[in-house]
């Protein structure tokens, strides 16, 4: 494997750029404590950069070979009409892009909009590829912030705006007119990765991945009755079957370990007590290589 150094960029600020930092700290990269104010930051082993810029400038940082790798939202890649390979997507940062007005306004869909529409958005060109396709004139503003508030103060007619929850349109006296993409947070990379890099991309989304896998797991080890293992069997079948190891000074016991669903573990505890298992011991799993 190569020296070089993997860069990675993923926001500067906000919930997600935490979550990022986390996993990616608990994926093994041994992250230093960041200050707020720290831009650029090596790992330990010298084998990765995490560089924190604005979550819309980083597949422009991908594109230019600032940075090898990044996490930004699938609707930024979308909106920057950028080529990048989109290597994972998670399951957290979901948000919906969606047209929005006035309630107030009788209009339920987008087919009632007449021609020369005002659009207020921080996506403007999604919003001029989509108002092209349904064949209606548009004047597109791009709004880098507050774009809910535009339509009271005038500005516009509709917003094209992200929404998870949709509680800022409501708050805003806003409807839903019309949804054009689904998105979530992803890790992207340039397209022209070299080899080495490659490989290190790859040994880094298998960390990750078994960092989200172990979350919703327990590691669970228990007493039981030798002659009762076949049963424990049905009920804890793990990731392929229990590991038995048997106990030193009790021939009629043995001790199982094994991964069971951590929404299954109230269910496995109950069962194993039925046929008098004890000492059970409940772990949490911090990764869980396949």
């Amino acid at each position: 494997m190569g020296n070089e150094i993997l860069k990675i960029a993923l926001p500067n600020k906000g919930r997600l750029s935490q979550k990022i930092y986390e996993l990616l700290n608990q994926a093994g990269l041994n992250l230093d404590l960041k200050d707020e104010r720290c831009l650029k930051l090596d790992t330990k082993d010298k084998k990765f950069q995490l560089i924190f810029v604005r979550a819309a400038d980083i597949p422009n940082f991908l594109d230019s070979k600032v940075a090898d790798i990044g996490f930004t939202g699938k609707d930024i890649i979308v909106e920057k009409e950028i080529e990048l390979d989109i290597v994972k997507e998670f399951s957290f940062g979901k948000c919906d892009m969606v047209v929005a007005l006035p309630e107030e306004l009788n209009i339920d869909d987008v087919s009632q909009l007449g021609d020369n529409i005002r659009v207020a958005t921080s996506f403007p060109n999604i919003a001029k590829r989509y108002f092209e396709k349904l064949g209606k004139n548009a004047k597109v503003s791009e709004i880098m912030g507050a774009v809910e508030i535009t339509p009271s103060l005038g500005f516009c007619d509709v917003i094209i705006d992200i929404t998870s929850s949709g509680t800022t349109l409501k708050s805003n006296r806003l409807k839903i007119i019309d949804k054009i993409l689904s998105s979530s947070t992803v890790l992207c990379a340039r397209k022209d990765l070299e080899k080495d890099k490659q490989i290190k991309l790859r040994s880094l989304i298998r960390a990750i991945d078994s960092v989200i896998d172990a979350k919703a797991k327990k590691y669970l080890m228990a007493h039981i009755p030798k002659d009762k293992l076949e049963e424990v069997e049905k009920f804890l079948p793990g990731l392929s079957s229990p590991t038995v190891i048997p106990l030193h000074d009790n021939n009629d016991k043995v001790v199982i370990h094994v991964v069971v669903d951590e929404d299954k573990v109230f269910d496995a505890i109950d069962n194993l007590k039925q046929i008098d298992g004890e000492g059970i011991l409940i772990l949490s799993v911090d990764q869980m290589v396949r």
